[in-house]
């Protein structure tokens, strides 16, 4: 049998690298801002109120919630492929973000000079205009960001295909990951030598993306060379990765119960984690009596054990299976984390240091295994459209999550035990629903439980 370029395994791990950088700028570039929650809220400095935090917060999924756009974006995919997806998607990263820098600088300058700003009503929020661009850019780089991260999720796919695919997912979040440590972690001391200006970071961000762009043109080289590799290969080594995508065929992805269960999952998983980092650095300053820069750093705790033990649990299915107990356990240990959180007499910053780490763990072990098992349950021609209906009713959460939050915190003076029981509360139906997708794989034997390596 002729080898494929993606039997050679330093092409295929050349190929991983170009994504996961993709991804890893991305990630920089949509959480920075949310790292300096006291910088834009001080009203020397950025006066941003807590309903236009809120909308801040829930911006990155308004037009791929309310416009359809990543279910759009999946069909793109299926249709039109990587290459032309990607490059679209970064484009939109691009240019979402050039917008949010523009209208940091914007902001800072009206303040500065206490210069009465217009005002904009969107979605039943009045907020100021330089605070309805940058909506407006998170917007559109988050429909680039979640249509990138369905590209990157098929690319492996079909590059990894009957060889390390729940590691390499793995390693690609655990990148990304890195991309949040590095938000949190950097990005107040960038503000403060910047004397402030929160543009500055964004701008970095900015940068790493166009980086991005130009990585992702090389990599669309070898990703035309192996297509045609599988053209000419021929059924044994094509099969469904050849097969032409039909519009009917989505009929078979909403009637399987096995993605509405992960989908699901998906969403609560995710809104328990990623709202709550968005918020956390707040809460570590009330709550824990830390600085403004110390708080940056707690967040930077989960991305950093992510880096280590996404790629380690992704090695444990690869080899030994087990992919719906990782989603249980997981499940259950960000519900715990969460929980802990809320306790009134919990207030020492080295136990608050010790639930982020075990969140971590939470994080890096039910993501290394849903993400492969999608893999695994649907035919490879419908996994874009498969990811980007999974990723839509993520991106549900992603904006109303955080409005939940602005509404509890409103009604409860600002307590932060009612905030973490609510994300507790998300995690114990995330429970649920793993238990349910152990189950229902006892029954359609998808092969959750079994390793993803095959023997060549």
């Amino acid at each position: 049998m002729k080898q494929l370029l993606r039997d050679s395994f330093r092409t295929r791990w050349s190929m991983l690298l170009i994504i996961s950088f993709v991804m890893f700028a991305a990630y920089v570039a949509s959480d920075n801002i949310f790292s300096v929650e006291k910088r834009l809220m001080d009203p020397a400095s950025y006066a941003v109120t807590e309903s236009e935090y809120a909308n801040l917060a829930g911006a990155y999924s308004i037009f791929n919630v309310y416009l359809l756009m990543l279910i759009f974006g999946g069909l793109i995919l299926d249709k039109a492929g990587i290459r032309f997806t990607g490059i679209m998607s970064c484009l939109l990263m691009v240019g979402g973000i050039g917008i949010l820098t523009w209208s940091m600088f914007d902001l800072r300058t009206l303040v500065m000079t206490g210069t009465e700003a217009g005002h904009v009503n969107f979605l039943g929020s009045t907020m100021r205009t330089p605070v309805f661009w940058a909506v407006m850019g998170i917007g559109i780089y988050g429909v680039g960001a979640e249509i990138a991260g369905i590209t990157a999720t098929k690319a492996i796919a079909k590059w990894f295909k009957g060889y390390e695919l729940a590691l390499a997912m793995g390693l690609q979040l655990a990148l990304a990951r890195l991309g949040t440590g590095i938000a949190y972690g950097a990005t107040p001391s960038i503000v403060e030598a910047a004397g402030g200006n929160i543009g500055i970071a964004v701008l970095i961000g900015l940068v790493l993306l166009a980086v991005g762009l130009v990585a992702f043109m090389f990599y669309c080289i070898y990703d035309k060379r192996l297509d045609k590799q599988i053209g000419n290969a021929g059924s044994e080594n094509s099969s469904d990765e050849s097969e032409e995508f039909r519009f009917k065929d989505i009929i078979y992805v909403i009637k399987n119960p096995a993605f509405w269960l992960i989908a699901f999952l998906c969403l609560l998983f995710y809104a328990a984690v990623n709202p709550f980092l968005k918020y956390s650095t707040g809460m570590m300053v009330d709550k824990f009596g830390v600085s403004q820069e110390l708080a940056g750093l707690f967040p930077l705790i989960l991305p950093m054990g992510c880096i280590v033990l996404t790629p380690l649990f992704g090695r444990i299915y690869d080899k030994r299976g087990h992919g719906a107990d990782l989603m249980i356990f997981g499940a259950v240990l960000i519900t715990a984390v969460h929980l802990l959180f809320s306790a009134p007499f919990i207030t020492d910053t080295w136990i608050a240091m010790l639930l982020m780490v075990l969140l971590g763990v939470g994080f890096a072990m039910l993501p290394s295994a849903m993400w492969p098992s999608i893999a695994k349950i649907m035919p490879a021609k419908l996994l874009g459209t498969t990811m980007a209906l999974t990723f839509y009713i993520q991106n549900i959460g992603f904006i109303f999550v955080p409005k939940a939050i602005g509404a509890i915190k409103d009604a409860t003076g600002n307590n932060y035990m009612y905030v973490m029981l609510f994300f507790a509360g998300l995690g114990a139906i995330a429970i649920i629903l793993a238990l349910s997708v152990k189950i229902l794989d006892r029954k359609k034997h998808y092969g959750l439980q079994i390793p993803n390596i095959e023997k060549h």
